[in-house]
């Protein structure tokens, strides 16, 4: 699994926390975890819990990602943004019972955390336990097990919904703000991470021509 980490402005001093969690997890697991930053607050590119939310469809629809990782100071902002893109199911995690049940009953593609609210001390342990019950083993299993099938079905119905009330991505990026979709891809290492990965040729091409 590609896993992409996005950090917002408010709190991109603790980008290394978050990353190092993340990767102490996911990478002796198999998965590849891809740092779109912001990486520290001095960052010449700035990314906004709303520009989180356009990256993170912009990863999850074009498959650059799999499964984003993001977050703000209280985690609602860059869950709202992200559950406004079309394909991204991003569910507001606070601790590992949370990972355990968005895992298994929603199986969503990405998750967004608070990283200001309740961040203290052991805050790197809470991280690391999160990303366990999101990433060891098999999701979308249900829980409990006997309503396994009615929640895979109601998953479907979400998606179906969702891909009727969205327009696809790359009219996304074609009627937002443009300064905005520059921004939110104007991290250091964004063309590096994205355009090695990316698999659909329509938005690969949209984004090469908007930034050269």
């Amino acid at each position: 699994m590609k896993i992409a980490l996005i950090t917002e402005n408010s709190q991109a001093a603790k980008n290394a926390i978050i990353h190092d969690a993340l990767i102490s997890v996911a990478e002796p697991l198999g998965h590849q975890v891809f740092n779109y930053g912001m990486y520290t607050a001095e960052d010449e590119a700035s990314l906004t819990y709303i520009m989180n939310g356009l990256l993170a469809g912009i990863l999850i629809n074009s498959k650059a990602a799999d499964f984003v990782v993001t977050g703000c100071g209280t985690g609602m902002g860059s869950m709202l943004a992200c559950n406004a893109m079309p394909g991204v199911f991003c569910g507001l995690i606070i601790d590992p019972t949370d990972a355990f049940l968005f895992g298994q009953i929603n199986d969503g593609n990405a998750i967004s955390m608070p990283y200001a609210k309740g961040f203290g001390w052991a805050a790197e342990l809470n991280l690391q336990d999160v990303y366990r019950k999101l990433f060891d083993g098999a999701r979308g299993l249900g829980y409990p097990k006997e309503r396994a099938e009615i929640m895979r079905k109601n998953r479907g119905i979400l998606k179906d919904l969702k891909a009727a009330t969205c327009n696809d991505m790359l009219t996304v990026l074609q009627s937002v703000d443009q300064d905005l979709l520059k921004a939110a891809i104007a991290g250091k290492h964004f063309k590096e991470y994205f355009y090695a990965n990316a698999q659909d040729e329509g938005m690969v091409t949209y984004l090469r021509g908007l930034t050269g």
